[in-house]
């Protein structure tokens, strides 16, 4: 009985009797005892890839363990591991005659606790070395330490290589270990493997000898690292080949891929160190480790992760080919890149305390990389297209009751992965804008840099950096000395949701009173469940002023003791010839409700008068606002369509985006019903004049000077040739012609760039079953991640339904070429295309056990398979056979439990929307034709 999988119950050690096989530990709190804190690892590993048949890891770990409170037990984490019991050793270093040993083990398997019963108690003050001998498969999961591969195109081979992947907790995956964020220790790592490879790790090699027992084998040992979490140790086998970076006085810089994928590692290799510096200059702080290798994974769960030193992405998010890769890809490249390196700094140097906080790594990530992007290309205004992206997935997402704080409560490893979502993300990073916007640079700088100095190397709540926000706004007088800011931001990031601000105007007095209610779009919900204060901001502007550059609060709504909301009244307003805008710049996370006279007084600038000297993101405000509250009931559908219809003037990217982003809700349903005829004709209306202005569908992106003008072409392209404007469709036709009498067609493509999205699945939706094949073929032949997704999402727009059910399987089939971690942009596809909705909802109902066996234990992947189905859906009697299919296939979602109510309730607010809407909208829109 030398052996013990973890999975199954704990046994005696060798030699002692064996324990009841269902016997598990008496320890079931959901966090670690806090009696022990490992001091330092000394990890090896030893990873065999030549057998493909027999891809595997054995090692073993050891641990110095201090003791800060007596206890006779050892409790850590493992999972799926085969663990050797009998050569587990125990030792007090203060003697070398202090023997010690473990008399019993245990295994929690909600927790992955394993727990060591000691022979002799543990004794405060000393501390004690634990050696664990340790194997596994390198598993197919994309998480711990996996296998991952790629086709070597010139031998015609499966090439293998291993990765790991530990965020949240699976660093218990691949060695016994305190796997929480606050157990951190330094790390000595060691990785055995075939001489043919190379070994890749945290820190810099220190030495690399020869393995006596194995021939042709090779230890690596890496050098000793900084102290750090577990979920950031990272190490990969692989054969890959790197591309240097120097920049003058900088760190060690790499970037890896596979061999035949080299030579989309340059803009990565040039974008990386620039964005590094910069962040080093933000924070005040060098760079903390000696070296950083970024590496292109053919197989990865997460789109990238932060691990200090070595940072792993999927391909997509490192890899960009200018021959094949659009301005959105780029951009994409950019923003992902920044974001991992400023985690270098929140989140690795500066570790969150437990999950609680995860906000704190990835709002802060989210929000610094777009400081770094803007720096670096301030051409392409990220700074704007970020916020206002971000704050367009807030309103919808947080409009649910079913969404939740930004830090919220952790117990159990499931939680965790649910967490890292839009919340965590985009509104973490949103309400971080909001505070730099009423702080100002320097206290917003000045705080971020104490916070960090103090607490390098260690770990931090929310609590901590308000502490030296509000100090650092105090100092610069950025703040009153009667405000603080744990007070002000506890009420964006302790309650779920966001605010609602009503502006009634008194314009005989020049005054407005304005109150405050959580925005919620299930319109069944009473005012006495809209709740909630929030301190906010209050920027404003008139007609007269037109000062959108002054973001800075004017006024503050403020919370009493009790939470409870104070009145508001704003004096000194013009007359009743002038409109207001609240809200300058989108600078807080808030819609605003005017009164009836200040929106025909908007409509009036923005339809006759000079709607540019209007910020470009009030434009893009203005419509989400009047779209979001016409849909809830607060307005009238008829001011909301007045308004859009100013986009026939409209020139710029961020209004059109807004626009898009609302009217496609409303394309979603009315598409399924009889008066669809005349919402097309309407879009064809809006959108004629800017698809003439931005000369169609020709290829005129060499003289854009306005990187924003791409995007905006690129969008209006899209929705011209869905709406049959003009002559879009057979523009894209043509080109697709064009490509397929190429005789080369893998190397020369003549469909520009930025439009082979559009022409795709135009030519897929008005082709052939040959155009279909033809396309699948340049699929599989692709060696460019971005290239291979635009393809996958549209071969999903055909309208056959035989070509569209043939696709929804061979996307769940390994052996036809799609990754997993891919399939989600084929289903979803297929499920946003009207003739594929239907067919994508019952082959995810009728196959839900499949599917969750497909894609587990990363459920997150599963869940967004959802959203197309929830937002497609507005017939009662569909969202009660769905809350049916729910209720029976309870094992089937499991993990998914917070996406599942989401999808609910979305698909209710529909239901809500068509019932009380449908009829005003459809008479608005006829008005307008």
């Amino acid at each position: 009985m030398k052996l013990l999988l973890l999975l199954l119950a704990g046994v005696m050690l060798a030699g002692l009797t064996t324990a009841d096989s269902s016997s598990s530990s008496s320890y079931s709190y959901y966090r670690l005892p806090t009696a022990l804190r490992p001091e330092k690892y000394n990890l090896r590993v030893l990873t065999r890839l030549e057998n493909p048949e027999d891809l595997r890891f054995e090692g073993s770990v050891k641990i110095l363990i201090k003791v800060l409170e007596n206890t006779k037990n050892i409790t850590l984490h493992a999972k799926n591991l085969t663990i050797d019991e009998s050569h587990i050793t125990l030792k007090d270093t203060s003697s070398a005659d202090k023997k010690n040993c473990i008399s019993s083990t245990e295994v929690n398997s909600v927790h992955d606790f394993y727990v060591m019963h000691t022979c002799e108690q543990l004794l405060a003050g000393e501390i004690y070395e634990l050696t664990m001998p340790f194997s596994a498969d390198l598993n197919r999961q994309l998480e711990g330490y996996y296998r991952s591969s790629y086709l070597d195109p010139v031998a015609n081979k499966t090439r293998w290589l291993s990765i790991t992947q530990f965020e949240p907790a699976s660093a218990r995956l691949a060695f016994p270990c305190f796997d929480e964020p606050n157990f951190k220790a330094p790390f000595v790592v060691t990785l055995g493997y075939h001489k043919k490879y190379t070994g890749l790790s945290n820190m810099p090699v220190k030495e690399i000898k020869s393995n006596e027992q194995i021939a042709d084998y090779i230890w690596c040992e890496f050098e000793e690292s900084v102290p750090m979490s577990t979920y950031l140790i990272a190490y990969s086998v692989n054969d890959f080949t790197h591309k240097p970076s120097t920049l003058p006085n900088s760190t060690l810089f790499r970037t890896w891929a596979r061999p035949n994928a080299i030579d989309q590692c340059d803009y990565a290799a040039d974008f990386g160190p620039k964005v590094l510096q910069y962040y080093e200059d933000l924070f005040g702080i060098k760079f903390p480790m000696p070296k950083i290798d970024q590496i292109a994974i053919p197989d990865f769960s997460a789109g990238a992760m932060e691990n200090w030193g070595l940072v792993t992405y999927r391909e997509i998010a490192l890899l960009y080919s200018s021959d094949h890769s659009s301005l959105a890809d780029k951009q994409r490249v950019a923003s992902i890149i920044a974001h991992e390196l400023a985690h270098q700094w929140f989140g690795n140097l500066v570790t969150m305390k437990w999950w609680t906080d995860l906000w704190l790594n990835e709002g802060f990530a989210t929000y610094v990389a777009s400081l770094g992007v803007e720096n670096i290309n301030p051409e392409w205004h990220a700074m704007e297209q970020e916020s206002l992206g971000n704050l367009l997935t807030i309103f919808r997402r947080d409009a649910l009751e079913s969404s939740h704080p930004i830090s919220r409560p952790i117990e159990m490893v499931a939680e965790i992965s649910e967490s890292f979502d839009q919340i965590s993300y985009q509104k973490g990073s949103t309400v971080l804008r909001m505070m730099h916007m009423f702080l100002g640079d320097e206290s917003f700088r000045a705080g971020l840099q104490s916070y960090l100095q103090k607490f390098s190397y260690g770990n931090a709540e929310q609590d901590n950096l308000w502490e030296s926000l509000t100090q650092a706004a105090h100092k610069y007088r950025s703040l009153p000395k009667s405000y603080d800011i744990k007070s002000i931001m506890d009420s964006w990031t302790l309650q779920t949701g966001y605010p609602i601000i009503n502006v009634t105007r008194d314009y005989e007095g020049g005054s407005a009173k304005l109150t405050q209610e959580r925005y919620l779009l299930n319109t069944q919900i009473g005012r006495s469940g809209r709740g909630g204060c929030w301190w906010v901001p209050l920027s404003y502007t008139t007609q007269g002023q037109q000062d959108f550059n002054n973001t800075a609060p004017k006024a503050w709504m403020e919370c009493g003791k009790t939470g409870e909301v104070l009145p508001k009244t704003i004096k000194d307003l013009p007359g009743a010839d002038q409109w207001v805008i609240f809200n300058t710049q989108l600078s807080t996370l808030y819609k605003v409700n005017y009164d009836e006279r200040n929106w025909k007084l908007l409509i009036e600038t923005l339809t006759n008068g000079e709607f540019e000297r209007i910020h470009v993101i009030n434009r893009a405000q203005l419509i989400d606002d009047a779209l979001y509250l016409a849909w809830t009931g607060e307005q009238d559908y008829e001011i909301a369509m007045r308004l859009v219809e100013y986009l026939q003037r409209e020139r710029e990217y961020l209004p059109w985006k807004s626009a898009f982003e609302n009217l496609k809700r409303m394309k979603n349903i009315i598409r399924q019903t009889p008066n669809y005829e005349f919402f097309k004709r309407y879009i064809q209306k809006l959108i004629t004049p800017i698809y003439i202005h931005l000369n169609g569908l020709n290829d005129t992106f060499s003289s854009i000077e306005q990187q924003e003008q791409v995007l905006l072409k690129t969008m209006v392209g899209n929705w011209a040739c869905q709406y049959q404007v003009e002559d879009c469709v057979r523009v894209a036709l043509d080109y697709y012609r064009a490509w397929r009498a190429e005789p080369n067609p893998d190397t020369k493509n003549p469909v520009p760039i930025n439009l082979r999205q559009t022409v795709y699945c135009t030519s897929i939706r008005h082709g052939s079953d040959s155009d279909w094949q033809f396309l699948w073929t340049r699929y599989k032949n692709s060696n460019v991640a971005a290239e291979k997704r635009t393809i996958l999402t549209s071969l999903g727009c055909s309208r056959e339904v035989w070509v569209l059910q043939r696709y929804l399987e061979l996307t769940f089939d390994p052996k036809e070429g799609i990754r997993r971690q891919d399939s989600m942009w084929a289903f979803q596809a297929v499920a946003y295309n009207e003739i594929g909705f239907h067919l994508a909802r019952d082959y995810f109902m009728n196959n839900v056990d499949f599917i969750y066996k497909f894609y587990h234990p990363i459920t997150k992947d599963m869940s967004r398979l959802l959203p197309p189905i929830s937002e497609q859906t507005f017939l009662l009697s569909d969202f009660e056979d769905f809350k049916s299919f729910v209720s029976n296939n309870r094992g089937s979602l499991k993990g998914l439990e917070q996406a599942i109510q989401q999808t609910l309730e979305t698909m209710l607010t529909n239901v809500q929307w068509k019932e009380r809407n449908y009829r005003q909208v459809a008479r608005s829109i006829e008005d307008l034709l």
